[in-house]
C-alpha cells in the first residue's frame, strides 16, 4: 500500500483524536475570541491551506455572521506593508507551520494588536511560536506528493472552532458524528477503482463547487493537478454556467460536486446543461436522484450537514486523484532519501 493510501485512509482517526483532544482548548480560544469581540477576520494560507482559508471564508461568513477576507501576504513580504486588522480575528493555516510569508502576516497582525491564532502541525514551529494562540492538528509526517489528512484536520479545526464561537450546540454534537461520515465516505470512494481506467488518457478537466463546497474545488484540482500532471480547473456553478461552459465540447470530463445541500438545484440545472452538451460528468453526490446525469458517480454517505459535508467531499477527490495517477503510471510518493 502506498503512503497516499495510508495517508488517505488514516483521516477518520485522525478526525477523531483532534476532536478528543482539542475541543476543550479550542472552547477556551473561541471564549478568549467573543470577549476581544473581533470586527472581521482574515485567513492567511498558502497552496492547499489556503483552501482552508476559503472553507472558513463560509464557514465564519454564514454562521458568525463576519466578514472574511483572505491575505494577501506579499502586500506584508514583498512589498512591507502592513494592512491595519488591528480589530481583526487573524488565523494562520500552515500544515508544517514554516512559511515565512504568512508568518509574517500573523507577526504584523499581532504587533498591531489583533486577535492571532495559527493551526499547525507542529507547536514549536516559527507560526506557532508567532501567535498569540494555536491549534495543533497533530497529523503527524506526510509522505506522499500530495496533502490529504492535514487538510481534512484543518477544515475539522475550522468547523471546531465556528461551532464554538458561536456556542451552536448542535453544531459541536454534529461534530461528533463526522470520523463515521468520513469513514463511510471512504468506504464508498472504492467504487472509483470500477471506472477510472475510463479517464486514464485524459489530459485536462473542469472541478465545479458552489457554496461550502466551491474551496473543495480548488483542493480537488490541486490534487489532481499534484498527482496526475494535468490541467484542472476549478469554477464556481454559477461562473462556470454562465461563462466557462461554453468550452465544454463531447466528452470533456467534469466533476461536479453536488452534496445535498442548498445549491444543488443549481447543480441539477448545470448538470442537465453538460449533458446537453455530451460532457463526461463525474459526480460526487449522496442524491441518488442525480445519477442520471452521470456518466460516473462517488457516492456520499446520506445525511452529512451541509457546513461539514467539504470534509467529506474531497475525500472522494482524493482518492480519484491518487488512482487516476497510478494509472497514468505517476509516482504518488515521495521519493526516499
Amino acid at each position: 500500500m502506498s503512503y497516499i493510501e495510508k495517508e488517505i485512509e488514516e483521516q477518520p482517526f485522525i478526525i477523531q483524536n483532534l476532536l478528543d483532544r482539542e475541543f476543550e482548548p479550542v472552547r477556551e480560544i473561541a471564549r478568549a475570541i467573543r470577549q476581544f469581540n473581533p470586527s472581521l477576520v482574515l485567513v492567511a494560507g498558502r497552496g492547499t491551506s489556503d483552501n482552508a482559508a476559503r472553507y472558513a471564508q463560509y464557514l465564519m461568513g454564514i454562521h458568525a455572521k463576519l466578514p472574511v477576507a483572505l491575505a494577501t501576504p506579499s502586500v506584508n513580504t514583498i512589498y512591507g506593508v502592513q494592512p491595519n486588522v488591528s480589530r481583526a480575528l487573524v488565523i494562520a493555516i500552515s500544515k508544517s507551520g514554516q512559511s515565512d510569508d504568512v508568518r509574517q502576516v500573523i507577526a504584523d497582525a499581532r504587533a498591531q494588536g489583533a486577535f492571532t491564532l495559527s493551526i499547525t502541525n507542529d507547536p514549536q514551529s516559527p507560526i506557532a511560536q508567532t501567535s498569540e494562540y494555536h491549534l495543533f492538528l497533530g497529523c503527524g509526517e506526510e509522505k506522499s506528493v500530495a496533502t490529504t489528512k492535514s487538510y481534512t484536520a484543518q477544515l475539522t479545526a475550522l468547523a471546531m472552532l465556528t461551532a464554538t464561537f458561536v456556542d451552536d450546540v448542535e453544531a459541536q454534537e454534529q461534530l461528533f458524528r463526522l470520523p463515521d461520515l468520513v469513514a463511510r465516505t471512504l468506504a464508498t470512494s472504492e467504487s472509483i477503482l470500477g471506472w477510472v481506467q475510463r479517464y486514464r488518457y485524459v489530459d485536462q478537466m473542469a472541478v465545479v463547487g458552489r457554496g461550502y463546497n466551491y474551496p473543495t474545488a480548488f483542493e480537488i484540482s490541486h490534487k489532481i493537478k499534484d498527482l496526475c500532471q494535468i490541467i484542472a480547473e476549478e469554477y464556481s456553478e454559477t461562473d462556470f454556467r454562465q461563462g466557462d461552459v461554453s468550452i465544454i465540447k463531447q466528452g470533456f470530463p467534469v466533476i461536479v460536486l453536488a452534496p445535498t445541500g442548498k445549491p444543488m438545484p443549481l447543480l441539477v440545472e448545470l448538470l442537465q446543461k453538460l449533458n446537453q452538451r455530451h460532457a463526461e460528468c463525474i459526480v460526487i453526490t449522496d442524491e441518488v436522484n442525480i445519477s442520471q446525469y452521470a456518466q460516473s458517480i462517488i457516492p456520499l454517505p446520506p445525511t452529512i450537514p451541509e457546513w461539514l459535508s467539504p470534509i467529506c467531499t474531497v475525500i472522494p477527490g482524493q482518492f480519484f486523484a491518487m488512482q487516476l495517477a497510478l494509472a497514468k503510471g505517476h509516482e504518488v510518493d515521495k521519493a526516499e532519501g
